[in-house]
């Protein structure tokens, strides 16, 4: 049941019933704890079924683009391309591994903001035809390397420009359009929509109602010019809750039925991402090493323990280079989970966590209240599907996690309702029963 990224010949563990996402990792750590105590990821394909199934119920009428560098692993484009998403890529490697699957070249986009010409030459060499622009500069490689590219105008949105953190956003302004429609006209490249994006962190969904409005503007512009407009990429920024999807939907859909209605021949696509992965991964990280420390040394964040107890300072053997990557760049988004029984009423002492390497950088929990760990034990982190599976640094020879895949039998059964089957796009897929029951007489004990 193991499987890695570079390997497309994953094996997919059916549960039984009565057998739990728990029950796998209970028996993962067992495993590990025996042969090596590597970390090691558990990915739930049967939650990237039901975010598809969510999307559809809520949002029909945008097909998604799955964005193939938030989470490139083999299973998750196969059953994606299962499922009949669109996929958006960033490079030859990723439109690569999306056409091997089989997928149409007009079911992928190509998304880099800034290309390089090798990649659009091999975009119009496999029919990827699609693609993303916001400056002179793009537009101009482009005609000369893609005499069939159809661009997208990518235009920034409120919640990115200017600032601190709009310096090295993308995307143009509005008033740059028209140039860069005129610019288009005489390079005779074609433009054939507008995308924006929308962070995730950004709260205020007055940003699409600006966004929409702009998008609109430019899509009347470029009729000005000539240019037959039938797309509109409303990006990513989906957290990946329902209630966000209603929410964005309650604002946007009003919108898109005066701005870009039913019948106007305008395709509404969007470019979710962690949406649909990062619940479906867990990560578990073993702790090689602990330092005991005093509890003033933490900066404020958490509430202290009392001056004369202990904090801990505790290194796993998994950090930001490795599949906490993100964590160099973004806060992280999940709370870790101690794998050990404790007792309810066990003291927590104030703790940070570490990855291996020993680098300043190489914070991943600043600080937070646990029990005493000791070396040996395992910390869980769940939604961790997003921007952590990617190929790791050298640095201190970090060894990459295996990768454990499982479904329930109720969303197997799902899939196949839908029409999905294992002959059809999965063609790596290799299901076994599972045989993942631990009893309490099977438990363990983790300690080195």
């Amino acid at each position: 049941m193991k499987g890695f990224l570079d390997d497309a010949n994953y094996s997919v563990g059916l549960l039984d019933e009565g057998t739990n996402l728990g029950n796998v990792i209970d028996n993962y750590v067992y495993e590990h704890t025996l042969t090596g105590k590597n970390a090691f990821f558990v990915g739930d394909l049967g939650k990237i079924v039901k975010k598809h199934s969510q999307w559809q119920n809520i949002v029909a009428q945008i097909k998604p683009f799955y964005t193939v560098k938030c989470n490139s692993a083999p299973a998750v484009l196969e059953i994606l391309a299962a499922l009949g998403t669109g996929f958006a890529c960033s490079s030859k490697t990723e439109m690569a591994l999306v056409q091997e699957l089989g997928v149409s070249p007009e079911n992928i986009i190509y998304i880099s903001p800034c290309k390089q010409v090798s990649q659009i030459k091999y975009a119009a060499k496999i029919g990827v035809n699609i693609m993303t622009c916001d400056n002179e500069v793009e537009l101009k490689k482009i005609a000369r390397n893609h005499p069939d590219a159809k661009v997208l105008l990518h235009i920034a949105t409120e919640d990115n420009i200017g600032g601190e953190e709009g310096n090295m956003k993308f995307g143009t302004t509005l008033k740059n359009c028209r140039h860069l429609l005129e610019c288009a006209k005489e390079l005779d490249v074609q433009i054939i929509g507008v995308k924006f994006h929308v962070s995730s962190a950004c709260k205020e969904s007055q940003v699409y109602v600006h966004a929409l409005s702009d998008a609109r503007c430019v899509f009347d512009m470029a009729g000005e010019f000539g240019f037959t407009m039938n797309m509109l990429d409303i990006g990513g920024g989906f957290t990946g809750t329902e209630f966000q999807l209603e929410e964005v939907n309650h604002v946007i859909s009003p919108l898109l039925d005066v701005y870009f209605p039913e019948g106007s021949g305008i395709k509404i696509i969007s470019e979710p991402g962690s949406y649909y992965v990062s619940s479906a991964f867990t990560l578990a990280v073993n702790i090689i090493a602990k330092k005991v420390v005093e509890n003033d040394k933490f900066s404020s964040g958490v509430e202290k323990t009392g001056s004369d107890e202990p904090a801990f300072m505790y290194y796993m053997n998994d950090g930001v280079y490795g599949s906490f990557a993100s964590k160099l760049s973004e806060d992280l988004d999940t709370i870790p989970e101690v794998h050990k029984k404790y007792k309810e009423d066990e003291p927590l002492f104030t703790s940070s966590l570490w990855g291996p390497s020993c680098d300043e950088l190489d914070q991943i929990v600043e600080s937070c209240l646990l029990p005493e760990l000791n070396v040996g034990d395992w910390l869980i982190f769940d939604n961790m599907g997003a921007d952590s599976l990617h190929e790791p640094s050298a640095f201190n020879d970090f060894q990459r996690p295996a990768i454990y895949y499982m479904m329930s039998f109720s969303d197997w059964y799902e899939m196949q309702d839908a029409g999905i089957t294992s002959d059809t796009m999965m063609k790596n897929f290799f299901f076994v029963p599972s045989c993942i029951q631990l009893s309490q007489e099977d438990s363990f004990s983790s300690e080195a």
